[in-house]
């Protein structure tokens, strides 16, 4: 079938290459889908270390392992595994790229690389897929670090969707990729972004810095609810204003 308006010959194209890209993808190594997702919690600066939750869907029918990459420079601890359909601990090791061949000939393994190991519950059916998540810690004073009164966290990162959550008593200074900002339930503030790069590498660099905590703050903020407590109106709206914080956060484009 031809089709006569440019336009619509343009955008058949760009579907049908992505479709193309889509199953060499495939064929090459294990796809991973679009709601993939990454939390990254960073823990004490000096600690240099940040916890991992990772949400992956194996893909392959009739796959009985899934395989995570430790990656290189990072020292990985307190691992676990969860399926996500049941919510129990799946069992896990760690073996090297050599090993992960044997299991998995088709993928492409680092030879001097390890990787986490996951023991399915049960193999991937045909056209199905298997929703795992992975816990871990890296320690990377490459990716975590500090320089005078700020924290850094500077990572590539090539998943569809990322976060990344400051330590408590922290606000973001800079950003170098567009983020939306929330609050966690304890006051520690995540950004939230997409990597809209298809697969590939997006350069992330986050600065934050600790919040000033001073009495002249705190004697303004005890101020401002009496001042408003004086009428009923704003008295039970504010009734918990000494716990709220109000911040500013710049982020560098």
């Amino acid at each position: 079938m031809l089709i006569a308006n440019p336009g619509l010959q343009l955008l058949a194209g760009i579907i049908g290459l992505f479709c193309l890209l889509a199953v060499s993808g495939t064929a090459a190594g294990q796809y991973i889908s679009s709601d993939t997702y990454t939390r990254y919690e960073l823990l004490a600066p000096d600690s240099h270390q940040f916890k991992i939750y990772y949400e992956v869907t194996e893909t392959r029918g009739g796959a009985r392992f899934h395989f995570n990459q430790i990656r290189e420079g990072s020292e990985a601890s307190d691992e676990s595994v969860i399926d996500l359909a049941t919510g129990k601990p799946l069992k896990f090791e760690v073996v090297t790229g050599a090993q992960a061949k044997t299991d998995s000939p088709a993928e492409n393994f680092s030879a001097t690389a390890h990787y986490i190991k996951v023991h399915l519950a049960h193999a991937v059916p045909e056209r199905g897929e298997y929703r795992l998540a992975i816990i871990k810690t890296y320690k990377d004073d490459k990716s975590y670090y500090t320089e005078g009164d700020q924290i850094v966290f500077k990572r590539p990162l090539g998943i569809p969707r990322d976060s990344i959550v400051l330590p408590v008593g922290y606000e973001i200074v800079s950003c170098s990729v567009a983020t939306q900002v929330l609050m966690e339930a304890d006051g520690r503030l995540k950004l939230a972004f997409v990597n809209p790069g298809s697969g590939g590498q997006l350069e992330v660099t986050i600065r934050a810095r600790r919040l000033p905590t001073t009495k002249k703050a705190e004697a303004a903020s005890v101020v401002l609810c009496s001042l408003f407590s004086l009428t009923p109106r704003f008295s039970e709206l504010i009734s918990g204003c000494k716990k709220t914080e109000y911040q500013r956060f710049p982020v560098s484009r």
